[in-house]
């Protein structure tokens, strides 16, 4: 759609457009009955406020070494490696000439001089005074002899004085020349491998990266003090503020661009990100988040893969590359990606998130253990007392379901079907199992409707549906009332707010799922997901995880099968917490078993349904989350009956 001036609107523009007045209600007052917002969020809320706390904490270090560990972390709050990999090439050499610190194996502290990391001025005048200092997107800048002075405007506080003897100067000099020689080289790697591709074959490569950007979650890339992003700010690639092809986007001006044109930035940019995507599809690059992205860098996160891939038993182990030229590093992404599949097999995969520099880390998980067991018998027990079910795991109770599945499209409860009835306990147990102060699974309402679509190939139909087609049921514990004022309803606004955000994401993740027609391609949605994953200090970016208090989380999505067609991501069952202790994997392995019976009865149902049943879910939209949350009916209600909500 354009707009006015006959511009293409952008992702973000048309979301929103949609979302006007979709909300119905807030508090209980009808949507946008108040003269007022009924809260209004600090100005520092989030990232912010962290980046503020995090340099005092770092300016107020007893000394230079003990300010950067601060720094690395985030005061704790992300992997020091990642920050150690967003540096430029300068920045690099300097803190190892400084203080020994670099994210390559076997790289610093043989060269640092004596004293170099300790407190105080060095012996005699020092031979530059250079400056450190945090910016505002959270990267630790560093001022270096041949830079300007750090610009305060980028920076979060001011700066910390950073002393030089000439002993270090050497050090820094010696390791930038062996910096810039490494990545000059990678840079016409780079060049020759694409050179081999051809002109039909670099246009693919570029076409299959705009498409991974388009596809996954927002990320943000460095080729040195050049930032390839999609996420707020001023945007370089396609996502949700420029469409596929827009001139501002670096990917699509490449496309049919002679190759001795495009700069080694771009062409680096273009190589790593294919060696990300052969290695395990587009959710990989998102494990470059906040980091530079050269052939080293891409090195260095696939050889962490090739080892915890090797430790997983029963194939044959993934040999280390020859070298970490570009046609090295193809072969190994392509056998990660093939050993990838047999791993999964014999061990769960998910990925850390760390919230805030949006990075993340797939991991191999060990055995379940007692502590998950306990977690899902706890389950267990309390759906054989709610439910017409008797299995003594849930193993056994998703057999017993398949055995008789007929009651899923039968009244349970209070419920119109057993299926509603299902979930609903399933969230419940979960919160107290896993003493959560929210839990929550997702879905689509109306089976049967997705069931006719799909025998008639109605992909228009399926990519029209709004999120109104799709449903949440969010279960908050009662102490949690504590993180909202201690009000059951802003508790009650906070979980319909959590469960409108996952019908969307519900709706972003269908269209995935269809055959690559015209109209599918041009529908909004992501790669639906397909491993679980555990999250760290999720409330620092999205508004509304900062708004709710969204710290910790576990995500188990699942996949559904209907009427012979698997749909990925199709639900998922989520935990969060909004303070104390985060989540671990022994918890994500026990969610996991969780959605995965939620899963299966949602399958069963979906069977049911393939054969002529009518099954459909009518509870948890906002007036049942206001009821079963405050215990009221919903305020001012017959002021809502006469909202329309459109399909898209």
């Amino acid at each position: 759609m354009n707009d006015p001036a006959g511009r293409q609107e952008s992702r973000r523009a048309v979301q929103a457009r949609k979302r006007i007045s979709r909300r119905p209600s807030r508090l209980g007052l009808p949507a946008g009955s108040t003269a007022t917002p009924d809260r209004v969020g600090a100005p520092d809320a989030g990232f912010p406020g962290l980046l503020r706390r995090v340099w005092q904490h770092a300016a107020g270090a007893r000394d230079l070494r003990s300010g950067l560990d601060v720094l690395l972390t985030l005061d704790g709050h992300v992997p020091a490696d990642v920050q150690l990999r967003a540096l430029n090439s300068a920045e690099q050499a300097a803190l190892v000439a400084l203080c020994g610190l670099s994210w390559r194996e076997g790289d610093g502290d043989a060269d640092v001089p004596s004293g170099a990391a300790g407190p105080g001025e060095p012996s005699g005048p020092p031979a530059f005074r250079g400056e450190i200092g945090l910016t505002t997107s959270g990267r630790i800048a560093v001022r270096t002899p041949d830079a300007r002075p750090l610009d305060p405007r980028d920076l979060v506080g001011g700066v910390r004085r950073v002393p030089w003897s000439r002993e270090v100067l050497a050090v820094y000099r010696r390791e930038l020349d062996r910096v810039r020689e490494r990545r000059a080289a990678g840079a016409a790697d780079c060049r020759a491998w694409l050179a081999a591709q051809g002109p039909e074959g670099r246009d693919a490569l570029v076409v299959q990266a705009r498409e991974a950007a388009l596809r996954t979650a927002p990320f943000v890339l460095y080729q040195e003090d050049t930032q390839y992003t999609n996420f707020r700010g001023r945007n370089t690639l396609t996502g949700k503020t420029l469409w596929p092809g827009h001139p501002d986007c670096a990917l699509s001006a490449l496309h049919g661009l002679p190759l001795d044109l495009w700069s080694d930035e771009d062409a680096q940019l273009v190589v790593c990100l294919t060696l990300l995507i052969r290695s395990a599809g587009f959710g990989r690059v998102e494990e470059a988040n906040g980091t530079q992205l050269t052939v080293d860098h891409v090195a260095y996160t696939l050889e962490r893969v090739r080892r915890a891939y090797n430790d997983v038993p029963g194939a044959e182990p993934v040999p280390a590359p020859a070298s970490h030229r570009v046609a090295d590093l193809d072969r190994l992404a392509v056998a990660l990606r093939e050993r990838r599949q047999s791993v999964s097999r014999g061990a769960q995969l998910y990925r850390e998130i760390h919230g805030a520099l949006m990075h993340k880390v797939e991991r191999v998980a060990t055995a379940p253990g007692p502590a998950a067991r306990a977690r899902q018998d706890a389950v267990a027990e309390h759906l054989r007392t709610r439910l017409s079910l008797t299995g003594g795991t849930l193993a056994d109770l998703g057999r017993e379901l398949a055995a008789a599945p007929d009651w899923l499209a039968r009244p349970h409860g209070a419920f119109g079907t057993g299926l509603e009835s299902l979930v609903y306990e399933s969230v419940a147990a979960t919160v107290a199992a896993f003493g959560a102060d929210f839990a929550m699974s997702r879905g689509m309402r109306s089976l049967p409707g997705l069931v006719r679509a799909l025998r008639g190939e109605n992909w228009a139909e399926i990519c029209d549906w709004d999120i109104t087609r799709f449903f949440c049921c969010v279960v908050p514990r009662p102490e949690a009332a504590a993180h909202f004022g201690g009000s059951e309803a802003a508790l009650a606004d906070a979980a319909w707010a959590m469960s409108s955000r996952m019908q969307y994401n519900s709706w972003h993740f269908v269209a995935g799922n269809l055959p690559r027609e015209p109209e599918v391609v041009a529908r909004d949605h992501f790669v639906p997901p397909v491993v679980p994953d555990i999250a760290f200090f999720s409330d620092q970016h999205h508004h509304g995880h900062v708004n709710n208090n969204v710290r910790f989380s576990i995500r188990s999505p699942q996949a559904v099968e209907v009427d012979g067609r698997r749909f990925d991501g199709f639900m998922d069952l989520r935990l969060l917490r909004c303070a104390g202790d985060p989540f671990g994997e022994q918890d994500l392995l026990a969610a996991h078993q969780v959605s995965g019976l939620i899963a299966r009865a949602t399958s069963l149902a979906a069977e049911l349904v393939a054969a002529g049943s009518e099954l459909e879910v009518t509870a948890f939209d906002s007036g049942w989350h206001w009821s079963a949350i405050t215990g009221r009916g919903p305020a001012a209600s017959d002021s809502l009956a006469g909202q329309i909500r459109r399909a898209s």
